[in-house]
């Protein structure tokens, strides 16, 4: 094979999807130099320390040899790097991690998921919802069997599930579901659990995918909705977000019986306002967006109130209308900072 015909496949390998490979790295360039940023400040204790943010590219370190190799084949057709535009998140919604070590983040204005493989050195963009359809407002992301992943989409009305691949492999809740956000996934019973927000209720599906409950109704009492957005399942128990009724609902595993609530609206630290994103680490802790003030919340496993962290801004620690959070298994927060284009890190450093 000549190096024209080289050059032409290596152009023609970077046509198909958007991927990005490099050593990945958690971008640390936006805390102060020199400076740990712990939350909360000393002289208290600290639980928390900043652990790194993501953003697309930026966190991928090429080498000289792959970045010169494709600059040269793009030269070679007339582009010269031109009109390329950078693949980073937009406005990312909801974020989840596999065993493998990767990280699922939907973008609702990229209208894709981004796909996070640190092992692999490598950043993907999945566009494709079903057949030759793309994602439209994709929102909600849950761990499905073998390495796939379900998408909620909110606009298409269905929840998508992807091989390992990324490939559309089915759909659900066709004709079912309103407007679908929030996901989470009881890995031992098969069962999949749907926030339909404009329903103000939660759908729940087989494994084969069919409807086989239908949790909650409109309205302010134990066990009702008003527009629930976000799920986390820990711990066999189903976490809601009642996002217009201020508060997080528990049930059982079955999602019949309410186990407990926290939260109220206020204007008091703490209290809540447009709760989004709720997630639980590996101690209990609750850890909810608050989106009306640009915060996380963390919570005791009983609902009481232990600190915030955050606040309006760009600056590191900082959020601008967060949307999801979700926890790993080394106590990793991950924070979904829609309108500032990235997801944070902290991680917890134990206590209460």
């Amino acid at each position: 094979m000549g190096p024209i015909l080289a050059a032409l496949v290596v152009l023609g390998a970077c046509a198909g999807p958007q991927a990005v490979r490099g050593s990945m790295h958690y971008g640390m360039a936006d805390a102060p130099e020199g400076q740990r940023l712990l939350w909360p400040q000393a002289p208290e204790v600290p639980r928390f320390l900043y652990a790194g943010t993501l953003t697309g590219e930026q966190n991928f370190r090429r080498s000289e040899a792959d970045t010169g190799l494709k600059a040269f084949g793009r030269w070679l057709v007339g582009l010269d790097g031109r009109g390329e535009a950078p693949v980073v998140l937009q406005r990312p919604a909801a974020v989840i991690g596999d065993e493998q070590g990767r990280l699922f983040v939907s973008d609702t204005s990229r209208q894709a998921v981004f796909v996070f493989d640190e092992k692999a050195g490598e950043l993907q963009v999945w566009e494709r919802a079903e057949g030759l359809a793309n994602f439209v407002a994709p929102s909600g992301l849950a761990l499905a069997p073998q390495g796939g992943l379900f998408v909620a989409d909110a606009e298409l009305g269905i929840v998508v599930r992807l091989d390992a691949l990324g490939e559309p492999r089915a759909s659900i809740g066709r004709g079912l579901l309103q407007r679908p956000t929030g996901l989470a996934r009881d890995a031992a019973t098969g069962l999949l659990f749907v926030a339909d927000t404009y329903a103000h209720d939660i759908k729940v599906f087989d494994a084969n995918g069919a409807l086989v409950r239908v949790i909650g109704q409109r309205g302010g009492g134990d066990g009702e909705f008003n527009f629930p957005t976000h799920l986390a399942w820990a711990n066999g128990e189903l976490y809601v977000t009642d996002t217009l009724n201020s508060r997080v609902q528990v049930f059982s595993a079955e999602g019949e019986v309410l186990v407990r609530k926290f939260g109220q609206r206020g204007l008091y630290l703490g209290n809540l306002v447009r709760p989004k994103g709720v997630s639980v680490d590996g101690e209990g802790n609750v850890y909810v967006v608050e989106s009306y003030y640009d915060s996380l919340l963390v919570f005791s496993a009983r609902g009481e109130f232990l600190l915030p962290i955050g606040g309006t801004g760009t600056s590191t620690g900082r959020f601008y209308l967060p949307s999801g959070v979700w926890v790993d298994a080394r106590n990793r927060v991950h924070i979904a900072d829609m309108f500032n284009g990235r997801v944070v890190l902290f991680q917890f450093l134990g206590g209460s």
